[in-house]
């Protein structure tokens, strides 16, 4: 059985090699997560760097003259606002106003609490680091004028605050990068998926639909042999998805100025190891359920409409990940595509896993993937999927 599995599996691999359309999907849309990163979180830079000058256009700076002298001093660029300046900010062409009140300086000079505007949309995240920048400058002046009031009185600035929090933080740049990069556990997911489909869906509903799965069970090879060495085939393709997709993010990681962000990733050789490590089993399993889906198809087009509604299923853990974080337990990394999201989550975290994670991830998607071909080498003893094309 070793040899017969040997020469399908060259056989296999030998055509889907010439093959463009099961080529493109191992590396060219494998590649779109990279680069779709790196040109997000580019802009995402250039938007929360701090050597940009704060522009800030304000309505009735004769109002407050010495609040206008605070800003200047600070670093802002004062100017004159647009008539339309609220239409330009909802067009996303203006961060945001400043607007002082007429009655500002009344309320101002009696000691009350003197308002002032910011007009901006919090829906437009290219403004929000402007309206921060703002509002900080906005509370030290606020701060720095309450505690002359208090000492104007003969008050001591520090019994307003009797309390002063002063934060701890125990998090690495590793652990800061992992929470803020957790979109790439999804890209790793879906490529360790989408690598192996085409020929996954060849290996049996393309036979089925070009009539020639009878003639192959014709031959002196055993059905376990035949699925097994086209299973190993889109194995092959899965992994080197999963392999570009990483190299492709080590490798922009490296070129984009996260640290623009607050952001350091330090990915070593064993980092980078221990990500392969931890995603590659899911090509194991993803090609096993894809072949028993395609089985099932009468015809290419049919297979792909199955394995698409599949293909969803993997995005729900990454999701649930994304917008609720859960602490990991051991039981998690049996999970298949949890398992795997969660070691590479914990790996760019910076934290030591040991062998175990890593032992039940493949140990789970290796069982699944016997289990389908199981399956699929029982199906194809049965006439209505040899035979049924129609």
């Amino acid at each position: 059985m070793k040899t017969l599995f040997s020469t399908v599996f060259r056989k296999e691999l030998r055509d889907h090699l010439r093959d463009r359309r099961s080529v493109a999907s191992a590396v060219g849309f494998t590649l779109m997560g990279p680069l779709l990163f790196g040109m997000m979180f580019t802009v995402m830079a250039s938007w929360f760097r701090e050597d940009k000058p704060l522009e800030l256009p304000v309505v009735g700076r004769a109002h407050a003259p010495s609040l206008v002298a605070f800003l200047e001093r600070s670093g802002a660029k004062l100017s004159e606002p647009p008539e339309d300046y609220e239409a330009l900010i909802q067009a996303g062409k203006l961060d945001t106003v400043l607007i002082i009140p007429e009655d500002y300086g009344k309320d101002f000079a009696e000691g009350h609490t003197a308002a002032v505007h910011l007009v901006m949309d919090n829906s437009r995240n290219q403004a929000r680091k402007t309206i921060q920048r703002v509002r900080q400058l906005l509370g030290a002046y606020s701060g720095m004028l309450g505690s002359q009031r208090l000492l104007a009185r003969g008050v001591a600035p520090e019994l307003a605050a009797p309390i002063q929090v002063e934060e701890v933080d125990l998090s690495t740049p590793e652990r800061l990068a992992a929470s803020l990069l957790t979109i790439i556990p999804i890209f790793l997911v879906f490529a360790a998926f989408s690598g192996g489909m085409n020929v996954a869906i060849d290996a049996m509903a393309g036979e089925r639909e070009r009539g020639s799965l009878e003639s192959l069970l014709l031959n002196p090879v055993r059905r376990e042999a035949l699925v097994m060495g086209k299973w190993m085939t889109a194995v092959v393709f899965a992994a080197a998805a999963t392999t570009v997709c990483l190299l492709g993010f080590v490798a922009v990681m490296t070129r984009v100025p996260l640290q623009d962000l607050g952001v350091k990733v330090r990915l070593d050789a064993l980092a980078v190891l221990g990500l392969w490590a931890g995603v590659i089993p899911l090509a194991l399993m993803a090609s096993a359920v894809q072949m028993l889906l395609s089985t099932f198809a009468r015809s290419f087009k049919e297979a792909q409409t199955y394995i698409q509604v599949l293909m969803l299923l993997p995005m729900l853990p990454g999701m649930v990940l994304v917008l609720s974080p859960v602490q990991s337990k051991t039981w998690m990394f049996a999970v298949p595509v949890l398992g795997q999201e969660m070691i590479v989550q914990e790996v760019m975290r910076g934290e030591a896993l040991g062998a175990l994670p890593f032992v039940l991830s493949l140990a789970s998607c290796g069982a699944l993937a016997l289990v389908f071909l199981a399956w699929t080498a029982r199906l194809l003893a049965d006439e209505r999927i040899i035979f049924g094309r129609s």
